[in-house]
């Protein structure tokens, strides 16, 4: 019973409520759009172009300057942005554990060759090598993605190092060693598991992260295709008409914030709930 209302206190938490509720809704939204809106955003209303918002109900947070819905397009352009966040979060998670898990398990020659290239990689700044990186292999979605995966897998590499070294002079793993258990049910089955909270932690985080890179990419031109709508390639579109449009880089961005701010709330939630140790007062 005591366990029961220990949990269910950690649902009440106000990190909890306000992450799902923004991410949530926004996700919800997003998933829902091919129902909420078939043309996705594309229709063209030059009649109505550069409606102000809430003055007319069929476009309540007004048009952009060739008369599409600025809702629609807001919430059809976050499929892209979460379609790269989670993407591209997944691709490092893989990358990363496999590699950090190998590196601290085995330690010796591929310790040092995994982290001596993760720290050449750490010293580059983002910027540089994501225009060294689209400029060879160009822009888009698939290639976005790659880029995020390359960018960010040393980071959960270097935890799951770090963690598996720790884990590796425990009874268990000695145990498991001494009875033969092969190193690949080692790693996947007794170290993994223990690893879970940490990588989970970052992935939440991360994904924010993401959604912030991908639609500054797009907005400077270097990611996805401006044909597509993302609420990035939406900010770009705006930015000159903020002085007398500005609601067609202000709502994109509205989406942005929400978006991210749920989802920081959220790993912070988790941060808390799996290591009690950290936890913050709210």
């Amino acid at each position: 019973m005591a366990q029961a209302v220990s949990r269910l206190r950690h649902f009440k938490n106000i990190e909890f409520i306000l992450g799902i509720l923004l991410a949530g809704t926004m996700t919800l939204l997003v998933l829902l759009s091919p129902l909420l809106f078939p043309d996705g955003g594309e229709q063209i209303n030059l009649t109505a172009r550069l409606t102000k918002p809430f003055t007319d109900w069929a476009h309540i947070l007004g048009t952009d300057p060739l008369g599409r819905d600025v809702l629609a397009r807001v919430i059809t352009g976050g499929k892209i942005s979460l379609l790269v966040g989670f993407t591209s979060v997944a691709g490092a998670v893989v990358v990363g554990v496999v590699m950090g898990l190998v590196s601290g398990y085995y330690r010796g020659f591929w310790d040092m060759l995994v982290m001596r290239f993760a720290d050449v990689q750490l010293a580059l700044p983002f910027i540089l090598l994501a225009i060294t990186f689209i400029a060879i292999v160009g822009g888009g979605i698939t290639n976005t993605i790659i880029l995020l995966i390359v960018s960010q897998w040393v980071q959960y590499a270097r935890l799951v190092r770090g963690s598996v070294l720790s884990l590796n002079d425990r009874e268990f793993i000695h145990a498991a060693k001494a009875i033969g258990v092969p190193d690949f049910k080692i790693l996947f089955q007794h170290l993994l598991p223990n690893l879970a909270g940490p990588v989970v932690v970052l992935m939440t985080l991360n994904v924010a992260t993401n959604i912030l890179l991908e639609s500054s990419l797009t907005f400077l031109g270097l990611g996805v295709d401006p044909t597509i709508p993302s609420w990035g390639g939406m900010l770009a579109d705006g930015r000159t008409y903020l002085q007398n449009a500005w609601w067609v880089s202000v709502f994109p961005g509205l989406a942005i914030l929400f978006t991210v701010l749920g989802l920081n709330l959220l790993g912070d939630w988790l941060r808390d709930l799996l290591d009690p140790t950290g936890r913050t007062e709210t």
